[in-house]
């Protein structure tokens, strides 16, 4: 039920801001407005104030303003408060209003979670410098070594840890050049990333490419406790933790995760101290069926608590280099070097709401943003049925200087409903598929 509640707040959040940015300049430009519905089919509720029906419908995945003449094939007054009267101009702004208020939506609701705050691994917007390559990866098998600086995956620049990260995700099973940096010169190198599965709280899976390289970064000692093998084996608050037992480690994680497998057992781990490294033998002890040595590791994180002016230019950096990812994996899935995998329907964003409520508001807002701009880009799309489509048809029509004629039109919005329609299939398809139980219904798979 909250995983449910979830999505019907988010999804009717973007709705109306959508549909609200068209009521608003219709009503701007003087078009009379026949109704305004959240949701699509049979009508739930609504009321009547002029000459609009305003309604909340059954289906709750999408919403609409109807306008007086708005279609070629509407019954037509010629009056001056129908939307074809209009000037183009007119009716781009109407048009144009939907997108772009869900664009603002996103720098809105991304400014407030910001301005609560926030903690990032540090690691993250540092140059993409390969620390460690896992043994049998994809990395290793493309020839990958520690020290090499990727700049290039695929048709993605690569600056940052985020940006490769990024990248490699939406890259599974997909053979794509990597372009790295090695002792100062450039090579190119073809590798393919595996696909691994994220799994959510509620069992979701969510496959995303992973090419097996970790930053060139160490856990940190935060605190060790009294008289635990630990502090007799010489471990100081604030070293590093280069390895263990021979296995370099990079997160915190992976310090537990070795610690644990060797109760009563001696065990050599490696720290920076002063800018030297030394071996030192500590024998974990046992607790249960586990080892423990009794300090306390944390990774480096950055924080940061912008005032609210900092917090609006953050968002739109940040909104900014968002919708170029977006943008930039749909013309990868076009030409093939994305995978369709990585589209979500309307299960797929009811799962993550749900993740999110139990997250807490600022992971629910959070996702908000990230949908409305998604919402706003994908509305601008120069396909016909969707915002962008009919804008595109407009401008075609300014530079041929004529009206295409009612039957071209038809044909152009059935040609871009198909296409709509394949995208939809495709995505919830994919949605159908990160749910276990209905995956084994699946004998392809």
């Amino acid at each position: 039920m909250t995983t449910l509640l979830a999505f019907v707040f988010v999804l009717g959040v973007l709705v109306f801001v959508h549909e609200l940015g068209h009521y608003m300049a219709a009503r701007w430009n003087g078009v009379r407005v026949l109704a305004f519905s959240l949701g699509f089919g049979p009508k739930l509720l609504g009321f009547r104030r002029g000459d609009t029906e305003y309604r909340i419908s059954a289906i709750p995945l999408g919403g609409y303003v109807k306008m007086a003449g708005e279609n070629p094939d509407d019954p037509r007054s010629g009056q001056p408060d129908e939307f074809l009267s209009k000037s183009k101009w007119q009716r781009f702004q109407i048009l144009i209003m939907g997108p772009a208020m869900n664009l603002v939506l996103a720098v809105v609701v991304l400014a407030v979670v910001l301005m609560q705050g926030a903690t990032a691994p540090a690691y993250l917007d540092k140059p993409a410098v390969v620390g460690v390559v896992q043994p049998e990866s994809p990395a290793e098998r493309a020839g990958v070594q520690p020290g090499d600086t990727v700049t290039r995956l695929g048709s993605a620049s690569v600056a940052t840890w985020e940006q490769l990260e990024m990248a490699v995700a939406s890259r599974p099973e997909r053979e794509v050049e990597m372009v790295i940096v090695r002792d100062g010169r450039e090579q190119r190198l073809a590798i393919r990333p595996d696909t691994t599965q994220l799994r959510t709280r509620t069992d979701a899976r969510f496959e995303v490419g992973t090419i097996g390289v970790l930053p060139d970064i160490n856990p940190v000692i935060r605190s060790v406790l009294a008289g635990e093998p630990a502090e007799r084996a010489g471990i100081k608050t604030g070293d590093a933790i280069v390895s263990i037992g021979g296995q370099r480690v990079v997160f915190a994680s992976q310090v537990s995760e070795e610690v644990e497998k060797h109760p009563d057992q001696e065990i050599q781990i490696v720290v920076r101290r002063d800018g030297d490294e030394r071996s030192l033998a500590v024998t974990p002890s046992r607790q249960g069926e586990v080892g423990k040595i009794g300090v306390s590791v944390g990774d480096a994180l950055v924080s940061f608590t912008p005032s609210p002016l900092q917090a609006v230019g953050l968002s739109v950096q940040r909104n900014v280099e968002m919708a170029g990812l977006i943008l930039r994996t749909l013309r990868d899935l076009v030409v093939g070097e994305a995978s369709p995998r990585q589209l979500m329907g309307p299960v797929g964003i009811a799962q993550l709401s749900g993740e999110s409520v139990q997250a807490g508001w600022i992971a629910l807002f959070g996702l908000m943003a990230s949908l409305s701009l998604n919402l706003g880009l994908l509305n601008l799309l120069p396909i016909p049925v969707l915002d962008g489509g009919h804008i595109f048809i407009m401008a075609i029509e300014t530079v041929a200087r004529r009206d295409f004629s009612l039957a071209v039109k038809e044909k152009m919005l059935f040609a871009g409903f198909v296409a709509l329609m394949a995208i939809m299939v495709t995505v919830i398809y994919n949605d159908l598929t990160r749910i276990a139980w209905l995956e084994r219904l699946m004998p392809w798979r």
